[in-house]
């Protein structure tokens, strides 16, 4: 019985140290070489689309709304007439203000042709009468002293053509004091007062015309009617929007991102975008990076620019913003599903060695995109990576190059 029973044993033990010594069964997976190429980081943030221009037109004055020559959606151009707001009191105002321009126009030139140079002329004459009276007088003087002297005449004579002659000089007097005063004030402030008048009326007539001209609202942009609250005969208020334009031809994303990769982004750096629901990718470029940060997120504003001249997109959406950072040229690279996360947070990959086993390798990493990591160290150009069917492999399995088995859970293994 005792001689049974170890039989048994050894049998057992046998059977044991049979299975043991079975090989580990090999796991088929795909390498991958080593390749130096150019690499860019993506920054992925997301953001909503702005119109490129936008005018929420106000009227400056209260009125009713006589007319509207637009629909919501209509394509419109700038400078064309949008609206009209009733304006039958401000055109009487312009058409009186311009009749009082012309009676001022008139009043101006009759002036400047003739009252004034008129009395200017009349002044200069009557000078050169008291002139010449004067000369005549200082003369006669001249003569009747001559003939004093002589004893021709009596001093009487001589007298009163003196008197003459101060007469003769006090209206000459008078006659250069009118007309130096003529000519330095009256007949100057006779032109400004005329041309004051001239101008005062045709500020009023401006003024009437300008208040004419708000009433018929023009568009200042290119671009579409996206909003009209109101419908003809409502009161459109001053300072409340009563039409919106917006230029979608081109349309703006702005991001906020951190400062670190902001400072990846120059303007011109390209990009896309994504909208959801759909697959369809719209590329762009960036436009405008803020020299300030946020003073509430510390982030950096930045402008993404996107052509829309199909009205393919709309303002308002939310969108996913793609955009190409810093760029390594001569880069190694590797496939990204080769590259693993350990729960520390470092990285590592799968290699093959000498002896057809995988072998866990840490890595360093630098820029990873899409579809490719950047390795900075870690890795030999001997070493074959393991870029499909890594995951949860364990080190030492024995594995052979060929379709992976593992590919359905590869997508997991970051």
């Amino acid at each position: 019985m005792f001689a049974a029973i170890a039989l048994l044993g050894t049998t057992l033990l046998t059977g044991c140290r049979q299975e043991d010594s079975t090989p580990a069964p090999e796991v088929s997976v795909e390498a991958a070489p080593f390749a130096a190429g150019t690499i860019s980081e993506m920054i992925h943030v997301d953001g909503v689309l702005s119109p490129q221009a936008q005018a929420a037109i106000q009227p400056k004055f209260t009125a009713p709304v006589d007319h509207f020559d637009v629909q919501r959606g209509d394509h419109v151009r700038s400078g064309q007439l949008l609206l009209t707001l009733e304006n039958q009191d401000l055109a009487a105002a312009a058409q009186e203000n311009q009749g009082a321009l012309a009676t001022a126009q008139a009043n101006y030139e009759t002036a400047m042709e003739s009252s004034v140079p008129e009395e200017f002329t009349r002044s200069r004459l009557e000078l050169k009468q008291a002139e010449a009276d004067y000369n005549l007088n200082e003369s006669i003087v001249n003569a009747r002293e001559k003939l004093f002297h002589e004893g021709a005449i009596p001093g009487r004579d001589l007298d009163t053509a003196k008197t003459a002659l101060l007469q003769a000089k006090a209206t000459l007097d008078l006659a250069k004091a009118h007309y130096q005063a003529l000519e330095a004030t009256t007949h100057k402030a006779a032109i400004e007062a005329v041309k004051g008048e001239l101008a005062s009326a045709k500020g009023k007539y401006l003024g009437a015309q300008a208040q004419l001209t708000f009433s018929e609202i023009r568009s200042p942009i290119d671009g579409y009617v996206t909003d009209r609250p109101l419908f003809d005969g409502e009161t459109a208020q001053a300072g409340s929007p009563v039409i919106t334009v917006m230029d979608t031809s081109v349309l703006i994303a702005k991001l906020h991102l951190a400062q670190a990769q902001a400072l990846q982004l120059k303007i011109g750096s390209p990009g896309e975008i994504t909208t959801p629901g759909s697959d369809a990718k719209y590329p762009g470029k960036v436009v405008l990076i803020s020299p300030a940060l946020d003073a509430g997120s510390s982030t950096i504003e930045v402008w993404f620019r996107v052509e829309n001249s199909k009205q393919e997109l709309k303002a308002g959406t939310p969108v996913h913003v793609s955009l190409t950072g810093r760029t390594v040229d001569n880069a190694t690279l590797i496939p990204k599903m080769a590259l693993q996360t350990a729960p520390d947070g470092t990285h590592f990959v799968m290699i093959i060695d000498a002896k057809n086993t995988a072998q866990k390798r840490p890595v360093t990493v630098g820029i990873v995109s899409d579809d490719e990591a950047q390795l900075l160290s870690g890795l030999r150009p001997e070493d074959k990576v393991i870029s499909s069917g890594s995951y949860a492999l364990d080190a030492g399995t024995p594995v052979k190059i060929g379709a992976a088995t593992t590919d359905a859970t590869d997508g997991d293994k970051q």
